[in-house]
This record gives C-alpha cells, structure tokens and sequence, in this order.
C-alpha cells in the first residue's frame, strides 16, 4: 500500500511538472506547417489511467487553473482567455477550470471501461477521449457562457453554431486526436508492463 502510494505521489507530482513546464513554455504547443497541434491534455490523461477518475480530476483541474492564469498573462498569455476574462472573469474561470477537470474525471472512467476489453486499447482510446473532450467541453462551454458577447457573435460571423465550431478547432483537433492517441496509449503500455498500472483480473 505504501509503495503504491508512493508511485501515485509520483506520477501526480511528474504530471504537475509537465503541465507547468506546458503552461510557461512552447513545449506543450507543437508547430507542424500552419497547424498547431497542443499537448497539454496528454498528461490528465496519463493521471486518469494511473490513479483513476480522482487522478485525472486533479490533474484536469491544475490544467484548468493554470489554463484560467494565462487570461492574465501568467505563463503563455492567451489573446481568447484575456479578452472573455475582461468580459467577466467569472464565467471566464468556469469555462477554462470546469470543462478541464471534467475531462480528466471522465477519462478515468473511459479507461476503467476500455481495460476489460483490452487494457492497451483502453489506454489509446482514453488518449483519443482525452482530446475529443476537451474540445468539445471546451467549446461548448465558449458558445453557452459567452455565445451572446459581441466578442464570440463576431466570431461565429452569422453562421450556424456547429459549423462555427468546426471550422474553428478545424484540421488541428483531429491531429490532436490522433496524437494524443498514440501517445497516451505508448505512455500508458509502458506503464503497464512496468506495472505502475495495475490492471485488475475481473
């Protein structure tokens, strides 16, 4: 018990220090021609697989504060988190917090899920998950908390909201898919037979 304890201290404390390296510097956003591919849900997913849904909330939710103190400049400033955060800080921390640690609790689910099938499947799936949801959550929220500000009306320009969701997350959130897909689930096999995951035999 103490040296599973220790391992989940472990990780949560490796996971924090890549979310805070992602969060101050360019590391977590990778240039690929005019895409933009971000990195930064690859370790709450990681947390997610380790120490399950309560992992991955914490984790979710230190990406979502640390996402939230970009709108004022703290770490890469964020041009979209600064103006929605002089529109009302409020909401501006609920879009960026909620929608983050809600991912993270899920993806905990989403591989407990997956593991009974196939653990390794259920790592890549959780990785897909891990990015799917943060774009759909994050968007979502975008369109429900600020839909009416002139800032995000100018945005979605007259057109139907889905189309304007689409259009903006555009090529790189399926690139985001696809990586954090292979990623998470290299990262999460090689827990596994390191035995840092324990996959039960039910």
């Amino acid at each position: 018990m103490k040296k599973t304890n220790v391992q989940s201290l472990t990780i949560m404390a490796l996971m924090t220090a890549v979310l805070l390296i992602f969060a101050f510097t360019p590391i977590g956003t990778i240039p690929i021609g005019p895409l933009s591919i971000s990195l930064n849900m690859i370790p709450v997913a990681i947390c997610a697989i380790v120490l399950g849904p309560v992992g991955g909330a914490i984790a979710g939710g230190i990406f979502g504060l640390l996402s939230f103190l970009q709108c004022f400049g703290i770490g890469i400033p964020s041009g979209m988190g600064a103006t929605l955060a002089a529109i009302n800080p409020f909401l501006a921390f609920v879009q960026r917090f909620v929608p983050r640690l809600l991912d993270g609790f899920l993806l905990g689910y989403i591989f407990r899920f997956f593991r009974k099938k196939n653990a390794y499947v259920g790592c890549a799936v959780t990785g897909f998950f891990s990015a799917f949801l943060n774009t759909l959550f994050f968007m979502s929220s975008l369109v429900l908390l600020f839909g009416n500000t002139d800032y995000v009306q100018g945005l979605i320009a007259g057109r139907n909201v889905i189309v304007f969701i689409c259009a903006f997350v555009g090529v790189n959130a399926v690139v985001e898919m696809i990586a954090a897909t292979v990623v998470v689930g290299a990262v999460g096999s090689a827990l596994i037979k390191g035995r840092v995951v324990t996959i039960p035999k039910d």
